[in-house]
């Protein structure tokens, strides 16, 4: 999932000509158990009152809930720069937020998509999100999802560098990386044998990275990205796959309240491959370490369960297949002051960069994160050389009103 705001990303897709392979919708239907729905779309108001409209007709919030959004979304657009040292949870504490806010907004809405607990998000990457996927523009917050698998999704960046004169090479591990001054290039020593080049741009989760450290030349500046490194903390997702005989909602995705079961995707009716008179539905959990330790059997049969609380249909399908997908190292945490723990793409070695979400991108942990760090990491490495390009792609403009807001 993506959404407009991510211009990177997009700008990936394109450059790997599958950006035609990304539905979009601008709705988002939240459903209570039981049902009843509510949907959240732009009006034609001018931003950032586009979405007030539907915020004022969702029946998922009373009155005091709709005033306590109104309230902080006000403070989030006219509050000035957010302190990197507050937590989004003392935030909300001291804006009027609600119960009902606080159980169907932040931690729905937004705690899942930056995927940790209130009190583990920093306030500059709360702020970011809201002013991103509600305030600045309508198209900033519309939705994309996929219509291929992943795998064929990200074919065509194989493609793009072979394209190019690139190569990919498969199950090389990287065991350890050598600099030599007088040849002025690296060696490189795999699993397979040894690799030499000029220069390097080390693309690995944050983990992957620490595990490397040792294994290349050592300095003080390594030191401090190896503590740095150890201040940053994994959050799980998970994701429920079934697939059932029949379709049990017309809906192509929906956001899920009250339940463990946060999001649903409907990819048998935007993906073609699928069979579109059967439903195959991925249902996604942020921020929940307590369902990540449930077993198999056990988050199968919950998610099952729940999901018939928000679709009847559920009761009389078929089950037909399911899988569950834990991805315990999904993201990275961003709780306050995580900035100073986040390297730039220049790296502590000669013609050596660094990409990767966790990088200093001014984004959470997303793949437009990881879009921008390569993106940075090109243009570090194009510096070097002399060249002064520009690469990453600008934020999405404010449109409306947000313009006179910055």
């Amino acid at each position: 999932m993506l959404f407009g705001c991510c211009t990177n990303l997009i700008d990936l897709y394109k450059r790997t000509g599958v950006a035609d392979k990304i539905f979009w919708d601008s709705r988002m239907t939240m459903i209570e158990p039981g049902g009843r729905r509510s949907v959240l779309a732009p009006s034609s108001l001018p931003a950032p009152m586009h979405g007030l409209p539907a915020i004022l007709k969702a029946r998922c919030y009373s009155l005091k809930d709709k005033l306590a959004l109104i309230f902080a979304f006000t403070a989030c657009m006219l509050g000035g720069k957010p302190d990197p040292s507050r937590s989004l949870l003392n935030w909300l504490e001291t804006h009027l937020q609600t119960s009902g806010t606080l159980e169907r907004f932040w931690r729905l809405v937004i705690a899942s998509a930056l995927n940790a607990d209130l009190d583990q998000i920093g306030l500059p990457y709360a702020a970011k999100v809201i002013r991103e996927l509600f305030l600045n523009s309508p198209q900033a917050g519309s939705m994309g999802m996929s219509t291929v698998p992943l795998s064929d999704l990200y074919r065509g960046a194989q493609e793009y560098i072979e394209a190019r004169r690139g190569a990919i090479e498969f199950n090389q591990n990287v065991e350890s990386a050598a600099w030599d001054s007088e040849a002025n290039r690296w060696s490189i020593q795999t699993q397979e044998g040894e690799f030499v080049s000029e220069q390097m741009i080390l693309a690995l989760p944050f983990e992957a990275t620490a595990k490397l450290l040792p294994n290349l030349p050592a300095n003080a500046e390594a030191g401090q990205l190896a503590a740095s490194l150890k201040s940053l903390e994994h959050w799980p997702i998970c994701s429920v796959h079934l697939w059932f005989d029949r379709e049990i909602t017309e809906l192509d995705h929906a956001v899920l309240l009250d339940r463990d079961i946060h999001w649903m995707y409907h990819k048998s009716r935007w993906q073609p491959l699928r069979d579109s008179k059967a439903s195959y539905i991925e249902l996604v959990v942020s921020a929940s370490r307590e369902f990540a330790a449930l077993s198999r059997d056990q988050a199968i049969a919950r998610a099952t369960s729940q999901l018939a609380e928000f679709f009847p249909e559920v009761r009389e399908a078929k089950l037909v297949k399911s899988a569950l997908i834990k991805e315990m190292r999904a993201t990275f945490g961003v709780p306050p002051k995580v900035d100073s723990a986040r390297s730039s793409a220049i790296s502590p070695w000669p013609n050596c960069f660094l990409a990767g979400d966790w990088t200093a991108t001014g984004w959470p942990s997303t793949m437009e994160s990881a879009a921008r760090s390569g993106y940075l990491a090109a243009e570090a490495l194009c510096r070097s050389l002399g060249d002064s390009r520009k690469i990453l792609v600008p934020d999405l403009a404010p449109t409306g009103l947000m313009k006179l807001l910055g």
